[in-house]
Formats: structure tokens, sequence, C-alpha cells
């Protein structure tokens, strides 16, 4: 039986080591004049950069920067929107992380419009966007977020009422995602490990959603294979280019699957928190996924209501136990311990160290949304799953 679904749109995904040479004769297809928007740091300091600049200008490319230091908040969209409103710009390029990517695709929704982007933020403003932007190209240098191939912008402000929301519309979704692994092999270890949990909790939230289809579990296996092949590797040894090609297809693929499964409750959590502290978006995810899935596997087995979601946490650890013949019981606690053992490995932080204390905890699971879960968790479950990362 196939489930009924809905598949959204993907842009025209590029895949190659070495094309982001090609950006500048892509870029000029689209006219002279872009806003480039890159990261802090180490975009511009890469051997790749001063030879992009060069051939921008070779192309006759005029470009202007801006750089994003962190995640993007309304004031720093607001401001380059209101820089650039009268000009005429053709395109907007974002080469960095997934904050990068989402400053670019905000920047580019929101140029000639009038209204602050907080108007436009689920959940925050009381306005619909229209979905008219300009042309937009992703080049996505870590292997986390998924956003060059996703129809959001995650926005944050951060503080006591402070939020972490999307900027959201089908027509959102870049023109071209320009996927060079090479890219990615500056990434530090530590930006490489929490990046790469994103993507892996982005995969299993995907697969376990209750709006999971054959299409995203099909799509996430893949993924999966290319997690278990290249995670680690690609943590241990930088310079290791065929793992990072392996991150690079399960980061794209994980941006695919949520944007037609949904995400679980990790991403409540990193939502709730991350709009309370100054904490990278990965870190949150990397270092709750163990203990929530953890929590998921124990209230599915209670409540017996999912028995599909367990089955297919018996596929998971399968496929990463790399063992036959086992019991169902076997392979699901086997996935949840290969789980605390990547935490382990990649010596992710706990929550403490970001500021969060004991008493902010209610209000944290209070806030924390929790859609598409494989199993309804109470409020003493979200609990303990931050306790347990709080150390």
């Amino acid at each position: 039986m196939v489930k009924p679904f809905q598949f959204a749109r993907v842009p025209k995904i590029c895949f190659k080591n070495g094309i982001i040479a090609e950006l500048p004769g892509i870029a000029r297809l689209y006219g002279n004049k872009i806003i480039l928007v890159i990261g802090k740091n180490s975009f511009v300091q890469s051997r790749h950069a001063e030879k992009l600049f060069h051939d921008f200008e070779k192309a006759g490319v005029g470009y202007r920067v801006i750089s994003i230091p962190g995640e993007p908040s309304p004031d720093i969209i607001d401001a380059t929107v209101k820089r650039f409103n009268n000009e005429e710009i053709n395109l907007v390029v974002g080469i960095g992380g997934g904050s990068v990517l989402d400053a670019g695709k905000a920047i580019s929704a929101m140029i000639h419009k009038s209204e602050s982007v907080i108007e436009f933020l689920e959940g925050i403003g009381k306005k619909d966007h229209p979905g008219t932007r300009l042309p937009y190209i992703a080049v996505p240098t870590t292997s986390g977020t998924g956003s060059e191939a996703t129809k959001n912008a995650v926005i944050s402000q951060i503080g006591e009422n402070g939020f972490k929301r999307s900027l959201r519309h089908d027509n959102l979704v870049p023109d071209i995602a320009l996927v060079d692994p090479e890219l990615t092999l500056n990434c530090p270890p530590d930006i490489t490990a929490a990046s790469g949990m994103d993507c892996f909790t982005q995969l299993i939230e995907a697969y376990l959603s209750d709006k999971s289809n054959q299409y995203t579990d099909a799509l996430a296996i893949e993924g999966f294979k290319s997690i278990k092949s290249s995670l680690k590797r690609s943590y241990t040894n930088g310079d290791d280019i065929e793992a990072r090609e392996g991150m690079s297809f399960a980061a794209l693929t994980s941006g695919i699957c949520l944007a037609n499964a949904g995400l679980g409750v990790v991403h409540g959590f990193a939502s709730s928190i991350g709009g309370m502290y100054n904490i990278p978006h990965g870190l949150v995810c990397g270092t709750l996924m163990a203990s929530s899935n953890e929590i998921n596997v124990r209230e599915l087995r209670k409540k017996s209501s999912n028995p599909a979601a367990l089955k297919k946490y018996s596929v998971l650890g399968e496929l990463f136990l790399d063992e036959k013949g086992k019991t169902d019981d076997y392979y699901i606690d086997g996935f949840i311990g290969y789980l605390h053992k990547l935490t382990h490995k990649f010596q992710l932080p706990g929550l403490k160290k970001y500021g969060i204390e004991e008493k902010d905890i209610e209000l944290i699971c209070a806030i924390t949304e929790v859609k598409n879960n494989p199993v309804k968790l109470a409020l003493e479950d979200l609990t303990e799953i931050v306790i347990s990362r709080l150390l």
C-alpha cells in the first residue's frame, strides 16, 4: 500500500567537486550585480575565495559582500535589505553554513519589501509572505542543515523573550543548490561533528516522522548509508574528500527529507533552546540526539501505539551495527547505543556550558513544540531529555 503524500519542489542540484569554479558563469546568466552572503571568516580565508572574486571580476559580475557572523537575526536581515532596497540587484548568492544560506534566502525574499522580516515569521508575524524574491543560489560549506534544498529560512532573536522561527514559502526554495564537497575541507572537527549530527538527526526524524512516505524513506536510507561510511571519517580526517562527498550528499538529502516529512523532538528543542541561548544549532541537535531517541523508544515500547516506528528503529540498528540475524530489540537497543557512542566520540558538550541551568528547564520544555514525532511525549519526558544532557 502506498501512503498518500505530497512532494515539495527541489532546486536544480549541481553536485561536483570543484563546481564552485562555475559559479561566476552561472551568476552572469542572471545579470551583473549580485549580493554575496558569506560567513564571518572561513570562506574568505579559504583558497577558493580569492579565485572566485577574481573570476567574478573577469566575468563582469559586480558583487557586494555581506558577512553573517552567526545565526541571522531580524536586525541583520532588515539592515541588509534597507541597504540594497534602492539598488538594482539581479541575484543573491549564499556561500557558507546553514545560517549563511538561511540569511541569503531571507535577503532574497525581503529585497524591495518595506516591512520587517519579523512580520512574516511563522508564529511571530501576522503576514503571509507573497513568495516574490530575487533569484537565489545556495552554496553550502558545511554538511549539516540541508538549507540548500529547503523552502524556509530560520531567523533567530536570542534572549529571554527570544525566538527561532522560519520565514517560509514554497517559492523560497533556491533556484540552484551548488554543492561542492571540496568547500567542506576547511571545516574544523568540532563543526564537522556538530553539523554532521544535525544532518544525522534530520534524517532520523524525517524517517520516523508521522508524515514520512515511501519517497522520503528511500532517500533517508541512502542518506544513512552515507552517514555510516562518512561521518566518523570526515571528523577523524578532514582531508578525506571521499568522506566529505558522502557528508555533502547526506546533508543535501536530509534537507529534501525534512522538507517533505518534517522533524521531531530534537528540532523542537533546537527551536526553543536556540531562541533563548546563544548556542549553535548543530550542538543542540547533536547533544540531545541520543537521549531523545532513547526516550522515544522507551515510550514507543510502553504505549505499543506505533509498531512501524519501532521497526524503523530496528532497520537503523541493523544498518549501523552491521550484524545479521539478531532480534528487533537487539537492533533497536544497539542503535541507541551507537548514538550515545557518537556523542562521546565527538565530545559534544552539555547544555550547561551555554548557560542553561536547572531552573530554566521548565520554561524550555513548556515552549518546546513536538511535531511529527513518532510518539507523543509528556512534559516529564521532555524534562528528562534536557536533564540528561545538562551535565
